[in-house]
């Protein structure tokens, strides 16, 4: 039978409302990892609607279609630890959650998503056991080579039955940058009710919608990121399943996220006043409003129409510019932008498994930074703009060639 690629939704993910509006519309996107071979540019390329919908019941914001995850993140090519940010984000993770809920030598901790381990890897080494759930085989296998046991799965009840059979239930789950991910909510919190000890916690890390209006991720919109949270709804989720957020913290990974505590509903942690402060800020910046977001679209409609002026602009002049980062959110940037190779003639990007490809829907081809070197363009787009600083910082001797740097977002600039 063939699997269904994309599904249309009609409940909210959270409260399982039929009261949802479209609030921004990116229109029809490839995939944002979908990156091209050369042979592949000339073949059909598969276009999915990306629509962001807002609940008007429990004000949650998520994406209004669901493409399939086998088709996302079975051959999924994002690995954490190259990242010497994140490798210490998690070394202090595991450091906090350790010494907080006084971890031994027989707590289990579960890793949902886990990636190459780069979480467990921390709380191994401070003696705890540790198990990763992670779907990507590829990456799995380089954890397990790092000795940390990793199932290559997703995450289900049957899966969290057949993991207490072998090791007990858990005192600790986690599920970072994981949970923006997952469409089946009531699914994966019904396993974790399965899995977690009577005093386990469930503690969760994802993108804060905040941030999101605030610094203008909008191109954190992508088929991967099926939910943009804020603590009020993730309080009405887990309320409907007796669990409680006890605790949230604000946390700078991908540009400003939240780690969130949940403990069972009759366990004795006390609700911390993060929790109290966070709903009024968001009651403060009317994340329960509609028009928060219809707004937003147009700030970035706006945005879009600025940049793509200055660009034309340049190219009258006869300039050349290039790209550098070819990050997945950079695809919905360029994409929604309408922003191809007539503008751009190639995007510099670090990681090997990117170059030599050509990005989705807007086929620029994607390079080694030896390339630049050897190049003389006059101008560089920095996609991964919310990295400017460091990028800019990395390319001086770009700039010391009198050439400028192109920032698209929040408002576009040239430095």
């Amino acid at each position: 039978m063939q699997q269904k690629i994309i599904t249309r939704l009609f409940l909210c993910r959270v409260c399982k409302s039929k009261n949802l509006i479209k609030v921004l519309n990116f229109g029809p996107t490839p995939l944002a990892n979908a990156f091209l071979s050369r042979q592949q540019i000339d073949l059909p390329e598969y276009f999915y609607p990306l629509d962001v919908y807002f609940c008007l019941e429990c004000h949650f914001l998520q994406l209004g279609h669901v493409v399939s995850p086998k088709m996302l993140f079975s051959n999924y090519v994002y690995v954490s630890s190259t990242s010497p940010v994140f490798v210490n984000h998690f070394i202090n993770f595991a450091k906090d959650v350790h010494s907080r809920f006084s971890l031994n030598s027989s707590s289990l901790v579960i890793d949902i998503g886990s990636n190459d381990g780069i979480l467990l890897k921390p709380f191994k080494e401070l003696g705890a056991r540790v198990l990763g759930i992670e779907p990507a085989s590829h990456i799995a296998k380089l954890a397990v080579k790092q000795g940390i046991k990793t199932l290559n799965e997703f995450f289900s009840i049957s899966l969290a039955k057949r993991i207490i059979k072998q090791h007990g239930k858990a005192k600790i789950i986690t599920a970072t940058n994981v949970f923006a991910h997952i469409h089946d909510l009531d699914e994966v919190i019904k396993g974790l009710d399965e899995l977690l000890a009577a005093d386990g916690i469930f503690i969760l890390e994802a993108p804060y919608t905040i941030d999101f209006l605030t610094k203008r991720y909008f191109d954190l919109v992508y088929h991967e990121h099926l939910s943009y949270w804020s603590v009020s709804p993730l309080i009405t989720l887990f309320n409907r399943f007796n669990l409680e957020v006890f605790d949230v913290k604000k946390v700078d990974v991908h540009g400003g996220s939240i780690r969130v505590f949940i403990k069972r509903r009759n366990t004795n942690y006390r609700i911390s006043k993060n929790v109290r402060n966070l709903l009024q800020k968001e009651k403060l910046m009317k994340l329960d409003k509609a028009k928060t977001y219809t707004d937003f679209a147009q700030k970035i409609w706006q945005n879009r129409l600025t940049l793509n002026k200055l660009l034309v602009k340049l190219k009258l002049k006869g300039k050349r510019i290039v790209a550098y980062g070819a990050p997945a959110k950079g695809n919905t940037l360029l994409n929604y932008f309408k922003i191809g190779n007539e503008f751009i003639d190639y995007i510099v990007d670090d990681s090997p498994f990117k170059q030599g490809l050509y990005t989705p829907g807007t086929h620029i081809p994607v390079v080694a930074l030896s390339h630049l070197k050897k190049d003389n363009p006059d101008y560089i787009f920095i996609l991964a703009w919310n990295f400017a600083e460091p990028i800019q910082k990395k390319l001086l001797w770009f700039k010391n060639r009198g050439k400028h740097f192109i920032i698209p977002v929040p408002q576009p600039k040239i430095q």
